[in-house]
C-alpha cells in the first residue's frame, strides 16, 4: 500500500466482489462457502456506500493523522529510521461479542496459569521437584535469572501485564502462537489505532457498538498503584524505556503521557539506601514502581547483564528489599521459552485443577526423548525454534521452516538437535487466518495475527477488548510481525448494545482528592530541552540569513567588481561563514571576482545533509533532540516538528536547483520554526523543563545576534553600501518595520544598535535575550547550601551590566583609520564569549554530557571552529 494508492476500475457498488479468501485458511469476513459473515454485513454495506473514493479519502485522512501525531515504528534496516510512520489499514477487524467472551475466559485462565508458574519457578520450584518441568528446560534458558530467585512479589502478581499472540486454525478456533511476558508491546499502538479510526469513521464506529479501551488502561493504573510499596494513592510510577533508538519508542512516550507516568531511561535513575530514585535537577525523587519496556536481563548491570547500558545498578536489590515493584517482574522472560507450551496442559491441571481452555500450537521440546524422535522424523513439516537467545540484530527469535531447508541444511540441523537437544523446540506450522485489507484500491484477504493484552486485577485478570492486529501485505508470508513490516489494524469487539462513552483522559483515581505536583525533570530531559531551544533558534537564525542573502543575490542577475550591492552581498556571505562556524568556503568582499557565482555554495548550505554547520544538519539535530523527549511535547507541537521534518526532506530528498526554488521551501520553514517557538512559549507549562528550553533559545539567539553584528558592522563599508547592509541586518532580525516607524532619518548604524542591542522591549534585541536569561537562571533549581549566586547567575549579571553601560555612540564610531569599529568588535566578542561561558556553567551545573548525541555534534563544530 502506498500513499497514492491507485483505484481499481471496478463498480463501486460491488467493492468486495473481488474478495476471494485463500484456500486452506480461515477468513474473518467470508465463510468457506463464500458467504458474508453476518457481523460484517453493516461494515460491508457502509463500504459499498462510501465507494472507493470515500474509502480512499478516509485512508488518506488516517495517514495524515498518523503523520501529524508522529506515530512511528522503526524497522530494522529501514532508511527512514525513527521517522518511519506507523502503517494503519482503514478497515477494522470485527469480532462478535459472544465469541470474544469465550476467548476472554481462555486468556484469563492462561494469564493465571503463567503467573502461577512464574511464582513457583522463582519460589519453591515444586514443579521441577515433582517432575512436571525438566530442570534443563528452565535452568538452561537465558531468560531464567538466578539472581531473582527467592525475591518476594507484591500481591503474588509477578505477571502484571501479559500479551498473547493469536491466530485461528482452519476450523476457526483460536490458537495461541506465542506468549509475551517480559515487556509486551503494542497496547499503545492499539490505542492510537482506535483514536485514528474512530475519528475517520465516526458514524461506523458509533453504530457498531464497539467496546471501549479506556477501562483497560484504568485497570493498568490501578494495578501499578496497588502493587507499589507504600501509600498506593500517592505511588510514584515511572515507565522505563531503552531510549529513542528503540523501534517502539513512540509507544513508550505515548503510554507514559496517557497514563500520567514519568518516562525514564536507566541513566535517569539511581539506587540509594535500597530504593530507586529519579535524579531530577538538584534533588532525588523516590520511584515506587516501574512499568518497564527494557528486557529484564538488561535492567541491572550489577546482578544481571554486566555489559548493559540500559539498566540501573542495584535495581534487583531494591526489588529484593521490598522498596520497588517492577512490572513485569524481573525474570518473567522465562515464560517466553517456546518449549514451555509443551507442558502447559498438564501444568494447568496441576496448578488450576482444570483443563486448558485456549489451545496453542502443538509443541515438542527436543529435550524429551519422545519429542526429539518425533521432530527428527518430521523435520520437513515443522517449524524449529532455538530455546536460547535471539539472533544478532534480528527482529526476534530465529525461526527455521523445515520445508524451506534443503537436504544438507536439514541434516546439519538434525545433527545440532542431537548434540544439544534441550536448546531446540519444534512446533506445527500453521497458516495464519486472513482478514480484509484495503490495498491498491481493493479489499483483499491478508494474513494477520492478533495480540491480546491482559492486566492483573484484585481477583484475576482483565483483558483488553480487542488488541493489536498486525497484517502482512504478502499473501504467502509464513510469519506476521511488526518487525517484518506490514500494517496495523484496529480490532473491534462488537457489543449487543451501545457502549457508554469513556474519555481517554479520565484515568486518575476519582476517589483521591490529593493533588501532588512533582518535579520529574531529570538532567537528561533538561539537557535535551536546552538543546531543543538552541537548535530551534539556530535553525531559525540560519534560515533568515540564508533567505535574505538569497533574495539579495537573486535581485541582481550578475555582478562586476564595481557594481552597487557587491559589498553588501560579500558582507552577508561573511556572516553566513560566521554563522556556520567557519566551515563555508564562500567568497568574501576581499575576493570580488568570486562573487559572480556564489549560488552553488548557497544551495549546498541549504540542501547538503553531510555538511557540518549547514541547515539540514541543524534541522536534523533539532529533530533528534525533540524525539528524545517526545513525551514532553504536545500533539500540536509534534505536528509542527513533523512539518519541519517534511521541509527537511524537501530540501534534501530532491534538492532545489535554483535559489528561487529553495526560497519556496525556506519561506514556509521559517513559519514552522516560528510556530514551534510560539507553541513552546504558550502551550508548554512553564516548569523547570521549560526554563531550560527557553534558556537555550535565549542563549542561542543572543550569540547568533552578536556574531551577525560583528560580521556585518565591524568592517566599515563606505558610501551607500552600509545602508544596504543595515537594511539586510534588520531583515534578518525581523526588525525592519519597527526601525522604519521609529527612526525617520534613514538607515544608520547607531540607530540599528539602539534597536537590536539595547532595546529591552524588542524580542530580537540582545538586551532582551540577556534580561530574559537573567530571570530564567534565577528561577532554576539551586543548592540551598551553595553560594549566593551561581556561576551562571554571575555571568548573566556581568553581561547585563556591561550591555546597559555600553555607549552606543562610541560603539558606532569608526576607528581613526575609518575602516573598523574596534570598540564594537570588542563589545560583541565579550558578549558572545560571556554567553558561551553561561552555557558552559549551566551544562556543568545541571547536565551530564556522555549520554547525549548532540554533544558529539557540538564537539565536531568546535573542532571546525578551531
Amino acid at each position: 500500500m502506498s500513499a497514492t494508492s491507485p483505484l481499481a476500475q471496478l463498480d463501486d457498488a460491488r467493492l468486495d466482489d473481488a474478495y476471494v479468501p485463500a484456500a486452506g485458511s480461515f477468513d474473518e469476513m467470508r465463510a468457506a462457502d463464500g458467504g458474508l459473515r453476518p457481523h460484517w454485513q453493516y461494515l460491508v454495506d457502509t463500504l459499498r456506500q462510501l465507494g472507493r473514493g470515500g474509502i480512499e479519502t478516509r485512508w488518506r485522512e488516517a495517514h495524515r493523522l498518523i503523520r501529524d501525531n508522529g506515530v512511528t515504528y522503526n524497522l530494522h534496516g529501514d532508511p527512514r529510521g525513527m521517522s518511519r510512520p506507523w502503517e494503519l489499514d482503514p478497515l477494522p477487524l470485527l469480532l462478535r461479542g459472544e465469541e470474544w467472551a469465550e476467548l476472554e475466559r481462555g486468556l484469563i485462565q492462561r494469564a493465571e496459569l503463567l503467573n502461577a508458574v512464574l511464582l513457583d519457578l522463582y519460589g519453591p520450584r515444586t514443579l521441577i521437584a515433582q517432575g512436571l518441568l525438566p530442570p534443563e528446560l528452565v535452568d538452561g534458558y537465558p531468560g531464567y535469572l538466578l539472581p531473582c530467585h527467592g525475591i518476594g512479589v507484591a500481591g503474588d502478581r509477578p505477571l502484571v501485564f501479559y500479551g498473547a499472540d493469536l491466530t485461528r486454525d482452519t476450523d476457526g478456533g483460536w490458537r495461541v502462537i506465542g506468549d509475551r511476558t517480559q515487556t509486551p508491546s503494542g497496547a499503545g499502538y492499539a490505542l492510537e489505532n482506535r483514536v485514528v479510526l474512530s475519528r475517520v469513521m465516526p458514524s461506523l464506529f458509533r453504530d457498531s457498538h464497539v467496546h471501549r479501551l479506556a477501562g483497560f488502561f484504568r485497570g493498568l493504573r490501578r494495578a501499578m498503584n496497588r502493587l507499589a510499596p507504600g501509600d498506593a494513592p500517592q505511588a510514584r510510577v515511572a515507565l522505563m524505556t531503552p531510549g529513542p533508538a528503540n523501534a517502539a519508542y513512540f509507544e513508550h512516550a505515548y503510554l507514559a503521557n496517557y497514563l500520567g507516568y514519568t518516562l525514564v531511561q536507566g541513566a535517569d535513575l539511581s539506587v540509594r539506601d535500597g530504593a530507586l530514585w529519579l535524579r531530577t535537577l538538584g534533588r532525588l525523587e523516590r520511584i515506587d514502581a516501574v512499568l518497564r519496556r527494557v528486557d529484564d536481563c538488561f535492567c541491572d548491570p550489577l546482578e544481571l547483564r554486566e555489559d548493559s547500558m540500559l539498566g540501573v545498578p542495584g535495581m534487583v536489590q531494591a526489588v529484593r528489599a521490598g522498596n520497588l515493584t517492577v512490572a513485569n517482574a524481573l525474570g518473567s522472560g522465562v515464560l517466553e521459552h517456546p518449549g514451555l507450551m509443551a507442558f502447559l496442559p498438564e501444568l494447568c491441571r496441576q496448578l488450576l485443577g482444570e483443563d486448558l481452555l485456549l489451545p496453542h500450537l502443538h509443541t515438542w521440546w527436543c529435550g524429551r526423548a519422545e519429542d526429539r524422535a518425533y521432530v527428527l522424523a518430521n523435520l520437513g513439516a515443522l517449524v524449529i525454534k532455538p530455546a536460547g537467545g535471539h539472533t544478532n540484530g534480528g527482529p526476534g527469535p530465529r525461526v527455521l521452516f523445515g520445508r524451506s531447508l534443503d537436504a544438507g541444511a536439514r541434516d546439519r540441523l538434525a545433527a545440532q538437535i542431537q548434540a544439544e537437544p534441550h536448546r531446540f523446540v519444534a512446533q506445527e506450522e500453521v497458516k495464519p487466518s486472513t482478514a480484509p485489507v484495503y490495498v491498491d484500491g481493493r479489499i483483499e484477504p491478508r494474513p494477520f495475527v492478533l495480540r491480546s493484552f491482559s492486566v492483573a486485577e484484585d481477583d484475576g485478570y482483565a483483558v483488553m477488548p480487542g488488541g493489536l492486529s498486525r497484517v502482512a501485505l504478502s499473501t504467502d508470508t509464513p510469519m506476521v510481525s511488526s518487525q517484518l513490516g506490514g500494517l496495523g489494524k484496529d480490532t473491534w469487539v462488537l457489543a449487543t448494545e451501545p457502549e457508554r462513552e469513556e474519555t481517554l483522559l479520565g484515568l486518575h483515581d476519582t476517589q483521591s482528592t490529593a493533588i501532588v505536583r512533582e518535579s520529574d525533570v531529570s538532567s537528561r530531559v533538561a539537557d535535551n530541552l536546552f538543546w531543543i531551544g538552541r537548535y530551534a533558534e539556530r535553525a531559525e537564525g540560519l534560515v533568515r540569513l540564508l533567505r535574505v542573502t538569497a533574495i539579495n543575490l537573486t535581485a541582481r542577475s550578475s555582478f562586476a567588481a564595481e557594481d552597487e550591492g557587491i559589498g553588501c552581498l560579500g558582507t552577508l556571505l561573511e556572516a553566513l561563514n560566521e554563522q556556520c562556524h567557519g566551515n563555508v568556503p564562500l567568497p568574501t568582499a576581499d575576493e570580488p571576482a568570486a562573487l559572480a557565482a556564489p549560488t552553488p555554495e548557497l544551495l549546498s548550505l541549504i540542501t547538503d545533509l553531510e555538511r557540518v554547520g549547514a541547515l539540514p544538519q541543524t534541522l536534523q539535530a533539532l529533530g533528534q533532540a525533540a524525539w528524545s523527549v517526545r513525551e514532553r511535547l504536545s500533539s500540536d507541537t509534534w505536528r509542527v516538528i513533523n512539518d519541519i521534518e517534511r521541509h527537511l526532506r524537501r530540501l534534501t530528498g530532491q534538492p532545489p536547483r535554483t535559489l528561487n526554488a529553495a526560497l519556496n521551501v525556506l519561506d514556509p520553514l521559517v513559519t514552522s520554526l516560528v510556530a514551534f517557538s510560539a507553541l513552546t512559549q504558550e502551550n508548554m507549562t512553564h516548569n523547570e523543563g521549560w526554563h531550560f528550553l527557553e534558556a537555550g533559545r535565549r542563549l542561542e539567539r543572543g550569540m547568533n545576534l552578536a556574531a551577525l553584528l560583528r560580521s556585518t558592522l565591524v568592517n566599515v563599508i563606505p558610501g551607500p553600501e552600509e545602508g544596504l547592509v543595515v537594511e539586510a541586518v534588520l531583515g534578518v532580525t525581523d526588525s525592519l518595520i519597527t526601525y522604519r516607524r521609529r527612526y525617520q532619518s534613514g538607515t544608520r548604524v547607531g540607530a540599528l544598535l539602539d534597536l537590536v542591542v539595547q532595546d529591552e522591549a524588542n524580542p530580537r534585541a540582545l538586551a532582551y535575550q540577556i534580561l530574559s536569561l537573567s530571570a530564567l537562571v534565577d528561577d532554576m533549581p539551586r543548592d540551598p547550601m551553595g553560594p549566593t549566586r551561581s556561576a551562571a547567575q554571575k555571568g548573566v549579571l556581568r553581561l547585563l551590566t556591561e550591555l546597559r553601560l555600553a555607549g552606543l555612540d562610541q560603539l558606532a564610531q569608526p576607528d581613526a583609520d575609518g575602516l573598523h569599529r574596534g570598540a564594537l568588535a570588542q563589545f560583541l566578542t565579550d558578549q558572545e564569549n560571556g554567553m558561551a561561558e553561561v552555557s558552559d556553567a549551566l551544562t556543568a551545573q545541571y547536565f551530564r554530557h556522555e549520554e547525549h548525541p548532540h554533544h558529539m555534534i557540538e564537539h565536531r563544530l568546535s573542532a571546525v571552529r578551531r
